[in-house]
């Protein structure tokens, strides 16, 4: 009986020692972080900004594809509204293009709504009026956009950008949305933003898809010179 005992007590004290082990592998713990993250960006003014200085403007924040990411703004000429500019065209509303300075990372969105918010706060900016366009990997970073924060812009434009379907019910159903897409793109498929646009149509979203045949992944050229679009962003409005 005796050596029963001692067994026992083996056992019991066995089984103590490994769960003090096994909670000891989980802990509660917090901690606050804080991201910072350095964006160059352009901004242009209307040619008549100064003039009418008792109106607020429109203002569309264009992201830029992987290829002009990095710490040199002007290679940010090379396509989408920033490249118009630069070639002397005028717009009625703001231009803002930041640069994501990460060459092989996807853009950091809460970055870029805490210089959206920095530069609305300080220049004569309609609340009401931000409007959204992107390309490529910044295309996917407006869909991101639009999902994470529904409630920001007026309309967005997505050029030929990679798609949160599962999320697609998260954007504002209120928003117009006009989607660009070469149906020969080999860097992201034409069946992205195929498949978006059916889900977003199915549950009653304001889509317009222009789908460009033969054309591959720089269907931004033809999306960003097509003078309509500028024309259909300075007639949305948010209601609220």
């Amino acid at each position: 009986m005796k050596s029963l005992s001692i067994t026992a007590c083996y056992i019991t004290v066995f089984f103590m020692l490994n769960g003090c082990s096994a909670q000891k592998q989980i802990i509660e713990g917090e901690e606050e972080t804080v991201v910072t993250e350095n964006l160059q960006y352009y901004l242009y003014y209307p040619e008549n900004y100064e003039k009418d200085i008792d109106k607020s403007f429109p203002l569309l924040l264009f992201l830029h594809g992987g290829g002009e990411s990095g710490d040199s703004l002007a290679i940010l000429k090379k396509n989408g509204p920033p490249k118009l500019l630069a070639e002397g065209k005028q717009f009625p509303f703001l231009v803002l293009a930041p640069q994501n300075p990460h060459k092989k990372q996807w853009w950091n969105v809460r970055a870029v709504m805490q210089l959206l918010d920095t530069i609305v706060a300080h220049n004569r900016v309609d609340p009401k009026r931000i409007y959204l366009t992107g390309l490529s990997r910044g295309g996917s970073a407006a869909w991101e956009l639009a999902v994470q924060y529904p409630s920001k812009f007026a309309a967005m434009a997505v050029v030929c950008g990679m798609t949160p379907v599962p999320y697609a019910s998260w954007i504002d159903k209120n928003m117009p949305i006009w989607v660009f897409h070469g149906t020969e793109d080999a860097s992201i498929p034409f069946s992205e933003s195929e498949s978006m646009v059916k889900v977003l149509k199915n549950m009653g979203y304001d889509v317009t898809f222009t789908a460009y045949e033969g054309v591959g992944h720089d269907s931004w050229v033809q999306a960003y010179t097509t003078e309509a679009l500028y024309e259909w962003f300075m007639k949305q409005k948010r209601a609220d």
